[in-house]
């Protein structure tokens, strides 16, 4: 056995995804293949103990508490899932205690209900035990139905329930109970092994799944004739009681385990946390140093993957806020630039070289926060030569090949993604050639589950349409497409008030004034370019650390499987021998 060598390595598993729920599982599966504690000669073996439990059936069959039943057929070997220790013993379910079921009163009998009894559900087996139940039924319930008040130390299992997908949970109850129709309760012929038969359930749980739960059924079950009639192991008694000793030994130590990485993480988070709102909020004398912290500490704070997207928010904000690059004075006020783009906009309009559109109006309860002198608050669709959305009535045009047709699938936060573009094969002069997409255009979703998402066509496609789910915006100069795609990603650029439009009231959705209104920051072109590189820049960095966090947890998933599959794998005969 080389559990040992598992835990030799604890620390560099530790944090793999899943590890202690699976070094949980790790423990059961051991012991329910006799690995987890140390046969011993002096031990009676299991045939014994199968003799003790077959006189004490006998003795309730005589008393009338078990009904007689049919002596079981001899167990054949393709019937075991697992191989054993010589000192263990097989046996059919039906031979170590009895499995019967449970029934749901009328719900038409008021009296049946809200008493003392407790009656569990599924709902209820959540835990090694249990002592009371969501729902209780009264004596008369109890009295007037086919209920069966079972004795503590029982094993309820739940029997029907789409959790069987992925579980068997089965507990032990403290308190005498009834069951609904969806359990199974197994009352074993002799008293002091439930929670061994508790630890080999579990421990058998991907076989009991796999070759005892009905599939293709609306709800998942156990197939009950052949659970009752599977062999199980048997260690001996003696055995068992080592077993159960160590597993509750184990299983309180991956508490330990499972609260140090809790608290471990929460301190961190909490760290993460704090540093990232030195910048979100900073204060002009210290954000220097707090950036510099944070970006010092960044690897040490920085454990999980879901931290690094709160690292992206963060300095998207920072960007569109002008934290991110210093101002230069040599820069040209953003005052020229609007001069310029309204200008340009006035002579397209005059050649009707772009369409009218909705005047977009500024907001001034907008924006509210200072920006760098050089910065200027405005409404998106002041500096927009377009804003549209797709026409309806494309599905007639789909084809296999054409001109691209971008859909709101397609966009994804901040990405265009292409790798399912469709094709459509519209008639010329189209009501859709108005919504033709081009290299430096903006994408919205504004309608769907995506909706708010934007991304930037940023390589020519040729002729692009787009769909009625999505809105096009068209920059008057090319040379604003990243800024303005920072502004729809960043809370503090536009997007957060994108999101309150979109989800604001009603189904989730967005018209184009919507749009054209947004308030964003608008700074000098320079400064623009210097933080889009500056944000390229640091989000490359983000994506490296995430890609190393990635990579350190598959590493360590890896570690682990080989870990367990080693620990599981039967041992080497001259290992047995020793063993023995």
């Amino acid at each position: 056995m080389n559990a040992e060598r598992l835990l030799s390595h604890y620390e560099r598993i530790a944090d793999a995804p899943g590890a202690i729920a699976r070094l949980r599982r790790f423990v059961v599966e051991l012991a329910a293949h006799g690995k987890l504690v140390p046969q011993y000669a002096s031990d009676q073996p299991a045939s014994e103990l199968l003799k003790r439990i077959g006189h004490e059936q006998a003795r309730l069959v005589k008393v009338g508490k078990v009904k007689n039943a049919k002596a079981p057929e001899p167990i054949r070997d393709s019937e075991l899932p697992i191989e054993l220790p010589r000192n263990w013993a097989w046996a059919r379910l039906c031979e170590i205690g009895k499995l019967s079921g449970g029934m749901t009163p009328s719900m038409n009998r008021p009296d049946f209900w809200a008493g003392d009894v407790v009656w569990l559900s599924p709902k209820d087996i959540k835990s090694d035990e249990v002592a009371d139940s969501e729902l209780k039924i009264s004596a008369l319930g109890l009295a007037e139905t086919r209920l069966e008040l079972y004795r503590p130390g029982c094993l309820f299992m739940v029997a029907r329930s789409g959790i069987l997908k992925r579980t068997f949970p089965v507990s032990i109850n403290r308190v005498p109970a009834a069951a609904n129709q969806d359990m199974k309760v197994l009352v074993p012929f002799l008293h002091g092994q439930e929670r061994f038969l508790q630890i080999m359930f579990r421990g058998l749980t991907n076989f009991i799944l796999r070759e005892l739960v009905k599939t293709g059924t609306t709800v998942q079950s156990l197939k009950y004739a052949e659970f009752e009639q599977q062999p199980f192991p048997l260690p001996p008694l003696a055995e068992q009681r080592r077993i159960v000793a160590k597993v509750d030994e184990l299983m309180l130590l991956c508490d330990r385990l499972e609260a140090a990485r809790v608290s471990r993480e929460t301190v961190l988070d909490r760290l993460t946390v704090a540093s990232l709102t030195r910048l979100s909020a900073p204060d002009p004398k210290t954000f220097q140093a707090g950036a510099r912290f944070v970006l010092d500490t960044l690897p040490a704070l920085t454990t999980r993957p879901d931290q690094i997207k709160q690292l992206r928010r963060t300095i998207l904000n920072l960007a569109v806020r002008g934290k991110l690059v210093a101002q230069a004075p040599s820069d040209k006020p953003t005052s020229e630039l609007l001069k310029r783009i309204t200008k340009e906009k006035a002579q397209l309009l005059t050649t009707g070289a772009i369409p009218r559109q909705t005047k977009a109006v500024r907001d001034p309860t907008k924006l509210t926060e200072e920006l760098p002198a050089s910065w200027s608050p405005i409404a998106l669709g002041e500096v927009c030569n377009l804003v549209t959305s797709g026409s309806r009535g494309w599905a007639e045009f789909y084809s296999t090949s054409g001109s691209g047709f971008i859909r709101a699938q397609n966009i994804r936060f901040g990405k265009l993604r292409l790798n399912d573009l469709a094709f459509v094969n519209p008639p010329s002069n189209s009501e859709g050639s108005r919504t033709q997409a081009t290299k430096g255009d903006l994408l919205v979703v504004i309608t769907g589950a995506g909706v708010t998402n934007p991304a930037l066509l940023d390589h020519d496609l040729g002729e692009a349409y787009v769909s009625q789910h999505v809105a096009l915006v068209r920059p008057s100069d090319p040379q604003l497409s990243s800024w303005l795609l920072l502004c729809l990603m960043a809370d503090a650029g536009g997007r957060a008030e994108l999101v309150e439009r979109a989800y604001g009231s009603g189904k989730p959705g967005l018209n184009l004034d919507n749009i054209r209104s947004l308030s964003i920051p608008l700074p000098p072109l320079a400064e623009q370019h210097r933080i889009v590189a500056k944000v390229h820049a640091l989000i490359a960095l983000c994506d490296r650390i995430e890609s190393q966090l990635i990579n350190a947890a598959e590493t360590r998933r890896r570690l682990l499987d080989a870990l367990l599959a080693e620990a599981l794998a039967p041992a080497e005969p001259c290992e047995r021998e020793a063993a023995e």
